[in-house]
C-alpha cells in the first residue's frame, strides 16, 4: 500500500502547496491530485529486472521529488505575489527632495548636470560674451559693455550653488562675487530642483488621475486653475507642488478651451482683452463647438445630422505631441456635443515618440505620412504629420477653411526669435490667407512681444488683434530651468494673443 499511494508527510506537502497558492485554479487542483498516480510516468522498460520493492521505492521517490517541485514552485509564487502586492517605497520622501544635480540619487538628473556644466556658460561680468543678448532678461545682457580684450574669456559653469543645487557660475569666487544677481533667481531654481526630484522621487501622483466626462448641469468655472480643477472634479491638490505638476501638462489643453470656451475668462469688458474682432471670430467658433440640443437619441428616430469636426491646427509641435492622451481628452470632456480632430503639424512632431517609428510611407491615400489615432474616443481624433504647414497648405491637404470650424495653435512658436524666424517666413502669408484665428502663446511678455512686432512688420498691416497679450490665466504654475543657461527661468504658456488675416466687409451702395 505505502508504494502505490503518497505517504502522510507528501500529503502535508500537497496542502502546504495548495494553501500557499490560495485560490487554486481547477486544472492545478486537478495536476495535484493526479500527483498521487504520476508515479508511472517514473517507469521505464530498463526496469523490468527490478524487484517490487524497489520498484516501489523508485516511484515513491519520484513521487516525493515531484511533490517538493510542486511545493518549491508554490513558495517562490508566494513570494513573487508578495513582492508585486507590497508597494514599492518612493525612492525620495517629500522633505528629502532637494538634492544637487551632481550628487543626486537619479541617473537622469546627473546626466543633466553633465549636460549642464558642458553647455552652460558662466554669467559673470568679468566674461566675455558668448552670444548676442535676445532677452532683457538675458545673463549676457547683464555683462557690461567692455572690450571682449579686457575680459576673461568664457568658461563652463562649474559649480554648483549650495542654495540651489544647480551648476551656474565657473567658480567658488565668481558664485561669491555675483550673488547678488544670482539671489533674484535662486529661489526659483531650487523650487525647480525640489520638482524635478519629486517627479524622479518614485511616489504615486493622484494629481494625473484625470476626470472624465463633464455631466451638463456641472458648469465648468474656467476663473483660474482652483475654480477649473474643482468644477471638473479632480482630485484635491492639496499643497503646491503637486500644483505644479498637474498644471504643466494641463496647461496646453486648458490654454485652447479657455479661449475658445463660451464662458472663457477673456471678454469684450474693459479689462477684458477680447477685441471686437476676436467677439466675432471666436463666436463663430464656439456656435460649432457649443451646438444646440436636437433631441439625439440612441434609437433610429433619435439620429440626427451632425456638424463637421472642429479642426485645432497646432503648428510648430514638440513636446505637446508627446503628452498623454488623456491630457489632451480634456477637450473633448469641454465641449461634449461637439467633435475634435486635433492636428499636430511639424518636422518636430514626432520627437520622443520613438515608439512609433518608422513613419507611415507616403501613398496617394496619405500623401503626408500621417498618423492618425481615431481610437481615443467618440468624438476625438488626432492626426500628426511631421512636415511644414506651408507646404500642405499649398498643395490644398485641408482647403477649404472655415472660421466656423476651424482655428490654429501655436505654443511658444518663436516668431521673432532669431534663430527660428526664418522657419515661419513662408507660413506666415499662409495663415493669413485662411482668415481663422490664430492663438499663440509666449514665455514672457518681451517674447510675446517680439512675435508681435516681427508678425505686424511681415504683415503689412493686414491683420487683426483678437486677443491682446497678457498672461495666461491657466499658464504652467511649474517653472522650467534652461540648460543652455540656468539662470533663464520660465514657465511655460506664461501669456497668450492671438490674431487673424484681416477681414474686409462688402458694403452696396444705394442703387
Amino acid at each position: 500500500m505505502a508504494t502505490e499511494v503518497a505517504c502522510r508527510r507528501c500529503l502535508q506537502a500537497l496542502g502546504l502547496g495548495i494553501r500557499r497558492n490560495g485560490a487554486t485554479s481547477g486544472p492545478k487542483l486537478r495536476q495535484l491530485a493526479r500527483l498521487g498516480h504520476s508515479y508511472q510516468t517514473y517507469s521505464t522498460p530498463s526496469r523490468k529486472n527490478i524487484s517490487p520493492q524497489q520498484q516501489g521505492q523508485l516511484r515513491l521517490n519520484g513521487c516525493r521529488s515531484q511533490i517538493r517541485g510542486t511545493a518549491s514552485l508554490a513558495t517562490s509564487q508566494e513570494a513573487s505575489a508578495s513582492e508585486q502586492s507590497e508597494p514599492k517605497q518612493p525612492l525620495l520622501q517629500r522633505d528629502n527632495l532637494f538634492h544637487s544635480y551632481s550628487n543626486s540619487p537619479s541617473p537622469q538628473i546627473r546626466k543633466r548636470a553633465q549636460f549642464i556644466k558642458q553647455h552652460a556658460f558662466c554669467p559673470h561680468p568679468d566674461h566675455q560674451q558668448t552670444r548676442a543678448s535676445v532677452s532683457p532678461a538675458s545673463s549676457e545682457a547683464e555683462k557690461p559693455g567692455i572690450p571682449n580684450e579686457q575680459k576673461q574669456p568664457p568658461a563652463h559653469a562649474q559649480h554648483e550653488c549650495p542654495d540651489c543645487g544647480v551648476p551656474v557660475y565657473c567658480s567658488e569666487e565668481h558664485w561669491i562675487d555675483d550673488f547678488e544677481a544670482h539671489l533674484q533667481v535662486c529661489e526659483t531654481i531650487r523650487q525647480i530642483n525640489e520638482d524635478d526630484h519629486d517627479l524622479q522621487s518614485g511616489r504615486f501622483f493622484t494629481e494625473f488621475d484625470y476626470p472624465g466626462y463633464q455631466a451638463d448641469e456641472i458648469v465648468v468655472n474656467m476663473t483660474n486653475w482652483d475654480t477649473f480643477l474643482y468644477t471638473r472634479e479632480f482630485e484635491a491638490v492639496n499643497d503646491d507642488r503637486s500644483m505644479r505638476q498637474v498644471t504643466r501638462l494641463l496647461t496646453y489643453p486648458v490654454t485652447i478651451a479657455s479661449v475658445l470656451h463660451e464662458l472663457s475668462p477673456y471678454n469684450i469688458s474693459k479689462g477684458g482683452r477680447l477685441t471686437p474682432e476676436g467677439l466675432k471670430s471666436f463666436s463663430a467658433l464656439r456656435y460649432t463647438l457649443h451646438p444646440p440640443r436636437a433631441g439625439e437619441g440612441s434609437t433610429m428616430k433619435g439620429l440626427r445630422l451632425k456638424a463637421p469636426p472642429v479642426r485645432i491646427f497646432v503648428l510648430g509641435a514638440r513636446a505637446e505631441s508627446s503628452l498623454p492622451r488623456e491630457v489632451w481628452m480634456q477637450i473633448s470632456h469641454l465641449f461634449p456635443r461637439a467633435t475634435i480632430n486635433l492636428i499636430f503639424i511639424g518636422p518636430e512632431s514626432m520627437a520622443n515618440r520613438d515608439d512609433e517609428f518608422p513613419l507611415p510611407e507616403r501613398t496617394a491615400s496619405n500623401p503626408f505620412g500621417g498618423i492618425v489615432e481615431d481610437r481615443l474616443g467618440p468624438q476625438m481624433k488626432i492626426t500628426t504629420y511631421v512636415d511644414y504647414f506651408h507646404t500642405m497648405h499649398k498643395a490644398n491637404m485641408f482647403a477649404p477653411y472655415d472660421p466656423y470650424f476651424d482655428c490654429f495653435m501655436l505654443f511658444h512658436p518663436g516668431l521673432g526669435h532669431p534663430a527660428s524666424s526664418h522657419e515661419w517666413e513662408e507660413t506666415l502669408p499662409c495663415l493669413l490667407e485662411t482668415k481663422v484665428p490664430i492663438i499663440c502663446t509666449g514665455y514672457t511678455q518681451s517674447d510675446m512681444e517680439r512675435d508681435l512686432n516681427w508678425v505686424k512688420k511681415k504683415c503689412g498691416g493686414e491683420a487683426d488683434i483678437l486677443l491682446e497679450q497678457g498672461e495666461n490665466r491657466f499658464r504652467s504654475l511649474r517653472w522650467d530651468l534652461n540648460d543652455l543657461d540656468p539662470h533663464d527661468v520660465s514657465c511655460g504658456n506664461w501669456g497668450v494673443w492671438a490674431f487673424r488675416g484681416k477681414r474686409y466687409e462688402a458694403t452696396f451702395k444705394d442703387s
